[in-house]
């Protein structure tokens, strides 16, 4: 899909381009108490051998801040760069004062302005996040959440819309009212010094025709680089399809900059499935693609041999497996495309599309399996080795198609 990006400036988090010409970057946040620095360190460097290109962590207490630094120690050793941020509520603006080796160590502070401080108190601990930014050349990310949204700016909201000749209700007000308090804060950010490429905007909301709008006028606003996701999106399939709804259209109308998918992991489950998900939207709408596309049918009556479906997984596990080497072996082959089909009604021209594809006998047909390379039929595959055969074809195919541009 060709997607004209929405015009920012970059902001760089570390050493992750986030916002300008750069491809859209892959966020998520770790869920373990930051003290306990060997639970943390491991799962960050879990999210980020799962595609992670930044790393989010709760900083709430003496303890976390402390923490901060021997976890990026850690994963330097580890030889782990993926950059880290820190989330503060309530009381940022003290512990990035009080612990400076950890604002140093941080690659970014997330500040919520409904959080920061109430009232009188609100400007003036904004106002210290900023400067401590700004004297550690940090960037800082404002994140509004609806969840807890500015309550004294709410009630302003209310009173304007309340002397309108007609009024809003109190769902579009409470929207206009997460713009304006992301847009006043990213003001205030750059009333105390901080330019345009130190700012990324977010607004979080659990509705994702609320998040569409919010964005869209976010986007009409402010030329910040915008990070993109909804706050709570559940559990499952219904997350992962809740996030979905809510991330592609923004993202095919070039609205959005970095993602995060905050599915609410099973128990047991580990946390980089947010990062699986991600990455799957991105490339599923042709926004990135890190990984080779497995193009596979679901079966039907024709297909009653489980031959194709177990044929498919290997190929996509085998796929999986080899892409840290072949990434670097093989530029260019995480956009190979390969089809795993299960009868002759739609095998042979799905299998024409893929750079190579196997079209597998469904029932009552011959037990033979075309195999077609860049749209062309190169074999007829037969017998108890198909499966062996065909994902050798797979692997020459990739020696000779992507090997060559090493030269």
């Amino acid at each position: 899909m060709q997607v004209t990006r929405r015009k920012t400036p970059t902001v760089w988090v570390g050493p992750v381009p986030v916002g300008g010409d750069h491809p859209v970057a892959v966020q998520s946040m770790t869920n373990t108490d930051t003290a306990d620095v060997e639970a943390t360190v491991g799962q960050v460097w879990a999210l980020a051998k799962a595609g992670s290109e930044i790393v989010r962590m709760t900083v709430n207490n003496d303890e976390a801040a402390q923490a901060v630094p021997e976890i990026k120690r850690r994963l330097a050793d580890l030889g782990i760069t993926v950059p880290l941020v820190g989330d503060f509520h309530f009381n940022g603006h003290i512990l990035l004062r009080k612990y400076p080796q950890m604002a140093l160590a941080l690659d970014k502070y997330r500040i919520n302005p409904g959080t920061v401080g109430k009232g009188k108190q609100q400007d003036p601990n904004f106002k210290t996040m900023c400067e401590v930014a700004l004297e550690f050349g940090k960037p800082v990310r404002i994140g509004v959440n609806w969840g807890s949204l500015d309550q004294g700016l709410l009630e302003e909201m209310m009173d304007v819309n309340a002397r309108r000749p007609e009024p809003l209700d109190a769902h579009q007000v409470t929207l206009e009212t997460i713009v304006e308090s992301a847009v006043r804060s990213y003001d205030w950010a750059l009333k105390y010094g901080l330019s345009e490429d130190k700012i990324i905007l977010s607004a979080k909301i659990s509705n994702a025709p609320d998040l569409w709008w919010v964005y869209r006028e976010l986007a009409k606003r402010t030329p910040a680089p915008l990070h993109l996701g909804l706050t709570e999106a559940g559990m499952g399939v219904s997350g992962i399809v809740t996030s979905t709804a809510g991330l592609v259209p923004l993202l095919s109308e070039g609205i959005g900059d970095t993602i995060r998918v905050s599915i609410t992991p099973a128990p047991g489950e580990p946390r980089t499935k947010e990062v699986e998900v991600a990455l799957e939207i991105l490339q599923s709408i042709g926004v990135r693609q890190f990984m080779p596309s497995v193009a596979s049918c679901p079966g039907c009556g024709r297909t009653t041999s489980s031959f194709f479906q177990e044929l498919a997984l290997q190929v996509s596990q085998r796929l999986a497996e080899q892409m840290p080497l072949w990434r670097t072996q093989y530029p260019g082959v995480e956009n190979l495309k390969v089809a795993v089909m299960g009868c002759v009604v739609n095998g042979p021209g799905e299998s024409k599309h893929a750079h190579i594809g196997i079209s597998l006998p469904g029932t009552g047909e011959h037990p033979r399996a075309p195999v077609y390379v860049d749209g062309q039929l190169k074999a007829t595959l037969q017998g108890d080795t198909i499966a062996e055969d065909f994902m050798a074809m797979v692997e020459e195919y990739i020696r000779r198609k992507y090997g060559k541009r090493l030269a």
